[in-house]
């Protein structure tokens, strides 16, 4: 048995519960059993929780798709990794019962990681999700080269931080909207060239005089709604525009964009482990190893804002879900 943080039914952060469920047990050659030091929250986390998840008959349900902690047991195949390694991955937490929520998960040794030794298990369980989606949105979908500009909404936030980050390491100039001074301070520290308090002026303006009236070459949007409209005349015309969340028709349309003839690309970083792609969670993985080789040079960083105990994930859940928190926020698991 292990302790877990479970929902049956969706609703507010009050319906998780902490309690006793049978622990996962390694099931095939390539399964490496992980006692979890700690999962990282993510707003997938807080959505899945109120509209339910995506395997809504497999309850009890744990939550969690990041995680770090270390190897307890290995599969007869298991070849990468031995027991006693720091791992971290970003796997399962979709429905049903594997989910970082917990003191023990079970995950393919192909998707798996080791820890940066450079970070702490709260760090690294911050890491994963954020990291591969903003690897994939601004190396992939934007084909970010050095030399370009490019403007990342929401720079302080889970993906925005990292994305901040990965960009400058690309060679590119960096600007970022922050919503205050504090934010602002930390975005600078991180090697943003610009930083747009959006509340005090228009972001559109500042990117358009910074870049002599061209647009930025990409554009990245954390925010969805009203944001991803608004950003489409900050982009440069043949240029792209990354997103993370799905267009709302109801609060913009695409005229300027297609005037502009923008290039726009939808980046979901579930995808492979919700279509069971092997290839593209092991290309994930990759990118997590060199994510790790970067921390470990101290060239990226991952900031956690706050962590709670594995008990308290109802409070970790309402923090996140006031909008306004810096980095990431981190439940421990000992």
């Amino acid at each position: 048995m292990m302790k877990a943080i479970v929902f049956e039914t969706p609703g507010s952060p009050s319906v998780l519960q902490l309690q006793d469920i049978p622990a996962p047990t390694i099931q095939t050659e390539t399964d490496v059993l992980v006692r979890l030091r700690a999962a990282g929250i993510n707003p997938i986390d807080t959505k899945l929780r109120a509209r339910g998840t995506f395997y809504p008959e497999k309850t009890p349900h744990v939550l969690g798709c990041d995680g770090a902690g270390v190897v307890e047991a290995v599969g007869a195949g298991v070849q990468s990794f031995q027991v006693g390694d720091e791992v971290f991955f970003c796997n399962g937490g979709l429905g049903g019962s594997r989910g970082t929520y917990a003191e023990f998960a079970v995950v393919d040794q192909r998707f798996l990681a080791l820890k940066p030794a450079a970070l702490s298990f709260a760090e690294a369980a911050a890491a994963p999700l954020v990291l591969i989606t903003a690897w994939e949105s601004l190396y992939d979908r934007g084909r970010l080269q050095a030399g370009q500009k490019v403007l990342i909404q929401a720079g302080a936030g889970g993906v925005g931080h990292v994305a901040v980050q990965l960009g400058k390491l690309q060679g590119a100039e960096v600007c970022t909207t922050v919503s205050s001074e504090e934010k602002a301070n930390f975005v600078k520290q991180l090697g943003a060239d610009l930083v747009i308090l959006y509340k005090n002026t228009d972001v559109v303006d500042e990117v358009l005089t910074w870049t002599q009236g061209q647009g930025v070459d990409l554009a990245f949007d954390t925010v969805g709604g009203e944001t991803f409209y608004q950003t489409i005349p900050a982009v440069k015309i043949y240029g792209d525009l990354v997103t993370i969340l799905e267009p709302d028709p109801a609060v913009g349309n695409l005229t300027t964009a297609r005037m502009r003839n923008l290039r726009i690309s939808l980046e979901l970083m579930l995808t492979p482990m919700l279509q069971s792609l092997v290839e593209e969670q092991e290309q994930q993985a990759h990118i997590l190893q060199k994510c790790a080789r970067l921390c470990d040079r101290n060239l990226l960083k991952i900031h956690v804002s706050q962590t709670f105990p594995l008990e308290q994930a109802q409070a970790a859940h309402e923090l996140l879900e006031t909008g306004s928190v810096t980095g990431k926020i981190v439940l421990l698991i000992s």
